[in-house]
């Protein structure tokens, strides 16, 4: 992607989102018990990508679709991905998220979680009010969508803190792709993808977007594994290398295991086995510089190439009936993107 074309392409993708908050701000309650629908606004405000809302919105307007159709749906998608933040971030023991302190550090874990259902559940009673714009039987399918997106979510993160939790360290990639599948492609990518072509009249198509999603959705993670490692703060607005100190099976670590020596790998095995708040600032530099020794960035990103390279084809597959126009080349950009990205 030249210069100029990622240039339009973020400022297409923050037209999207722009919609997608100002609807999403309206549509939370201005009336309730203290620390609850005012803290729902409180990660939405801080300005995220907005990816998940915009590709809901892209498929859509590519199938023939309008944004009056499918807004309602890419604001559910929006609060879906912030309540999944939020509990990420008290399940990560994380400091910081777009740029501020995490709702659990700034309120406490008990608010944060009472935030991140009520977010959840404003998201379902959109999902609901989709019976007056679209029909009974395209809401009932997305529905069902949503509950197999939120069970595909749920066992990737499981899978992810069992890994912590039980300290495993005999993983393959494969395993870690497999992770990627269920916690960030198939809510992130499939999900509003194919709702996005339900709503637009094109339910058979929605099938079409498994592959790429899954693709594109472990690039993007791999991707954004990597700047937790090497970003700028002031444009990543996380924690850097707050992975290492949590502990997070990233493709990079899974790789440095393999490729290190026994002693070494005794030495991380025995850092991932402490306790969170037993890991030093110090010992997350040394398992940094560890990685960069065995070269596992370098590794990483081939990696996310290769499987953006596989999710474009896979993205060609999925719109090759459909006819050309710039939601459509969105949503190729998207990929290029996702790989591209510095923040």
């Amino acid at each position: 992607m030249s210069r100029f074309q990622a240039r339009a392409f973020e400022q297409t993708l923050t037209g999207y989102r722009n919609v997608t908050t100002e609807a999403l701000l309206a549509s939370i309650p201005t009336h309730g018990p203290p620390h609850l629908y005012d803290l729902v606004s409180a990660y939405p405000r801080r300005r995220g990508k907005g990816i998940r809302a915009a590709l809901c919105l892209a498929t859509c307007r590519a199938f023939g679709g309008t944004d009056a159709q499918a807004l309602n749906s890419a604001v559910a998608v929006e609060l879906f991905h912030n309540g999944f933040l939020i509990h990420d971030d008290v399940q990560d023991e994380s400091i910081a998220r777009r740029g501020g302190s995490t709702l659990h550090r700034k309120h406490g874990p008990g608010i944060a979680v009472n935030v991140g259902n009520a977010t959840n559940l404003l998201a379902m009673r959109r999902i609901l009010e989709n019976r007056t714009i679209v029909g009974l039987e395209r809401t009932a399918w997305i529905v069902e969508e949503t509950e197999r997106m939120m069970r595909q979510t749920l066992e990737g993160q499981a899978l992810e803190l069992a890994w912590i939790h039980d300290n495993v360290c005999a993983l393959e990639p494969t395993d870690y792709l497999r992770m990627c599948l269920k916690k960030t492609s198939w809510y992130s990518f499939i999900y509003p993808m194919r709702i996005g072509a339900t709503i637009a009249g094109a339910a058979p198509a929605a099938h079409d977007f498994c592959q790429f999603g899954w693709y594109v959705g472990a690039a993007f993670q791999i991707q954004d594994d990597i700047l937790n490692l090497v970003g700028d703060y002031a444009r990543y607005r996380k924690e850097i290398r707050g992975d290492l100190l949590e502990g997070k099976r990233t493709l990079m670590l899974i790789r440095l295991l393999s490729a290190c020596t026994r002693a070494e790998r005794r030495d991380v095995q025995r850092y991932l086995g402490a306790p969170r708040h037993e890991r030093t600032p110090a010992e997350a530099d040394w398992l940094f510089e560890l990685m960069l020794r065995y070269d596992t960035i370098d590794f990483a990103r081939r990696s996310a190439r290769q499987l953006a390279g596989a999710a474009l084809v896979e993205a060609l597959k999925a719109l090759r009936h459909v006819p050309d126009s710039p939601a459509k080349q969105f949503i190729l950009d998207m990929v290029m993107y996702v790989v591209s990205r510095d923040r």
